[in-house]
């Protein structure tokens, strides 16, 4: 097993990096670039032409001062020569604006296309991660990397590579350009550069530690704005009067990220303005050098300067300073983009627990009988180890806890799940009943694979689920859980999302099936009325119906129903039972229910408890037992009044 490592603490504990993914950040960077080659060799092309021009302005003054306005011969200036150098230094930046602009088109077309291929490949990374990942880890922080660390590096992929070469040809021509000119002049003029190559990687390495804290605040921002402004935080806030404390906490997050985006935008001001400081005074430092080497005080060299040198080595003092100092910047962003690219790189890097076996069976769906066995099944959920990582924060401060990505780690309440074993033919309605925390749900996770087993197996017509191909198991088995999920469309989109490409037929079908459809009919916009986030628009019942709907226009020969009648009225729960006695019919269903009055006519009924499985029988046989669970929650359920006894035996309770 990998071991563990030291991440931010928006990582979902239980994960574990890959290994073979832990390169240097600048070598992957380079090759999300691999794609883009040519457009990028074009680039270079371009930028070198562009650069070649620029560095042949200086010498064309050159030749204005001492061949065409002051010929060194003493002869009248020469205007025919004068009017083609004039014309030399208007054309070439003219035709370098040119280039410059084709080059920033092919720039933004490899950035951004890059930095859609980045946002793409962490899109699909995620949707890999197993379901322990995200309620683990707060969706706000996912945002936050999906969102505003790929927006961070924005710039490093659309212009700061193409700047650093571009300034870097620049300053090289310039420098060469000087030297020709004046090796005097240039020795004196980067007399203090190594001095600011040191002092620039110092405000670097700040502003990359900085970056970082700015990036995990804006994180946490993210995750209280989608806790707090999402319908489920806002009816919680207001029936529990926490709207002054929410707004709190907010303010407080928006504060931390204020000073450290004002401590990231100050670290490094006053480096830079020292080095423009020392640019804007070389000139004139370059004319007092320029007359002690002319009268001789300083011996280096006075036969070759000239007037004409002396104006063309400052316009290159001129041209260099704003290509050095970008290049200076733009080196201080990629070194704050490094922290965010590292921040990327830590999610693609994890590990999804559920992953395909090599030469796993693709088992199609019209193959499927349903038999579903647990064999020997344990589990257990697992909880992070005390190791280095970031501190992890709750909603009301510090919790002192340190979660990392781990090994496999043992649970810190027990088994969910201890040696189950049971099996479900094919065709039959098999339900699971027992105290809250009994290990229901947990094993009807075990079946689609949502987790994976500690020991034993699960089996599919008698395949390890694990052996199975993740897409064929996914269209073998259904659910529909105790609060379904409905995303903010259309009625229609919400059922047909089942069934890409299902007709309005089948759609109307199923929700005729789960008993839904006259009810959307009853809607002014009927199959187009907008269900709203989450479904807010609805009803408990209304939902609950329409992800019956969804799942039968899914047809899944195996199909899973948690707690699907809890908490709904007589009316509407007699509605959802009849469309869920259709959805059960001629497949495999497991079906788990506190309401025991919706699970009589299962052909077994399994009796959990402390993950264990206690009892097995029908409804009768285990009913004809008064000491057994199954009897005692019977009881408990319909024995309403103090002091009244209620006959276990009886199948006869009014409901």
């Amino acid at each position: 097993m990998p071991s563990p490592f030291s991440v931010s603490p928006d990582l979902a504990p239980g994960t574990t990096p890959r290994p073979r993914n832990r390169a240097p950040v600048v070598p992957r960077v380079a090759r999300m670039l691999r794609p883009y080659r040519r457009q990028i060799g074009l680039v270079l092309v371009a930028v070198l032409v562009a650069a070649g021009l620029q560095s042949l302005v200086p010498f064309l003054t050159r030749a204005v001062f001492d061949d065409a306005l002051f010929p060194v011969d003493g002869s009248p200036p020469d205007l025919g020569l004068l009017g083609w150098l004039v014309a030399g230094m208007c054309v070439l930046p003219i035709v370098a604006a040119l280039i410059g602009i084709g080059q920033n088109y092919l720039t933004s077309t490899v950035g951004n296309s890059a930095m859609a291929d980045l946002r793409g490949d962490l899109f699909e990374h995620l949707q890999k991660m197993e379901l322990a990942f995200f309620t683990a880890t707060k969706t706000g922080a996912i945002q936050s990397r999906l969102a505003n660390d790929v927006a961070g590096v924005r710039t490093v992929l659309t212009d700061t590579a193409t700047t650093i070469v571009q300034n870097t040809v620049t300053v090289t021509a310039a420098f060469v350009a000087m030297v020709v000119l004046s090796w005097q002049l240039t020795v004196l003029t980067l007399v203090l550069m190594p001095l600011f190559v040191v002092l620039q990687l110092r405000v670097g390495r700040r502003r990359q530690r900085l970056a970082r804290k700015t990036q995990e605040s804006l994180s946490e921002m993210t995750a209280i704005t989608e806790e707090a402004l999402s319908v489920s935080g806002i009816l919680l806030a207001k029936v529990f009067n926490r709207s002054a404390s929410e707004i709190d906490r907010y303010r407080l997050a928006n504060q931390e990220q204020t000073r450290l985006q004002v401590r990231q935008a100050m670290t490094g001001r006053a480096f830079f303005a020292t080095v423009q400081t020392f640019f804007a005074i070389t000139p004139a430092l370059i004319y007092l050098a320029a007359g002690f080497i002319l009268t001789g005080d300083l011996p280096i060299g006075a036969d070759a300067l000239t007037a004409g040198t002396i104006v063309a080595f400052t316009t290159l003092q001129g041209r260099l300073q704003m290509p050095l100092m970008q290049l200076m910047r733009v080196t201080l962003d990629v070194q704050t983009s490094l922290a965010l690219f590292r921040r990327i790189f830590e999610y693609l890097d994890l590990q999804p627990a559920i992953t395909e076996r090599p030469g796993a069976v693709d088992l199609p769906v019209d193959r499927v009988r349903g038999r579903v066995e647990f064999r020997d099944v344990s589990f257990a959920y697992p909880a992070p180890r005390e190791l280095s990582g970031g501190r992890h924060r709750d909603r009301f401060g510090d919790s002192g806890v340190r979660i990392a990505p781990t090994e496999r780690a043992q649970p810190t309440e027990g088994w969910a799940l201890r040696e189950v074993s049971l099996v479900v033919e094919p065709g039959q309605l098999v339900a699971l009943v027992g105290p809250s925390g009994s290990g229901k749900t947990t094993a009807t996770y075990l079946v689609p694979r949502f987790y994976d087993v500690d020991a034993g197996a699960v089996l599919l017509d008698g395949h390890d689920v694990r052996d199975l191909t993740l897409s064929s198991l996914a269209d073998a088995v259904g659910m529909v859980t105790q609060e379904p999920y409905l995303f903010h469309g259309t009625i229609r989109d919400n059922i047909a999302y089942a069934r890409p490409g299902a007709t309005r037929e089948q759609i109307e079908s199923a929700a005729r099936d789960a008993n839904i459809h006259d009810r959307i009919m009853g809607f002014p916009d009927g199959y187009e009325t907008i269900t709203g986030e989450r479904g807010y628009r609805l009803s408990g019942g209304e939902k609950q119906r329409l992800a019956i709907a969804r799942v039968l226009l899914k047809d899944p020969p195996v199909l899973i129903l948690d707690e699907a009648t809890s908490a709904l009225d007589t009316e509407t729960e007699r509605l959802v039972q009849e469309a869920l006695e259709r959805a059960t019919r001629s497949r495999t269903t497991i079906a788990i229910a506190h309401r025991l009055s919706t699970i009589r006519s299962a052909d077994v009924i399994f009796a959990l408890a402390e993950g264990r499985i206690v009892e097995r029988g029908t409804h009768e046989e285990l009913l004809a037992d008064p000491q057994g669970l199954y009897a005692r929650l019977w009881v408990e359920q319909f024995n309403r009044e103090p002091g009244r006894r209620t006959d276990p035996r009886r199948a006869d309770i009014p409901l």
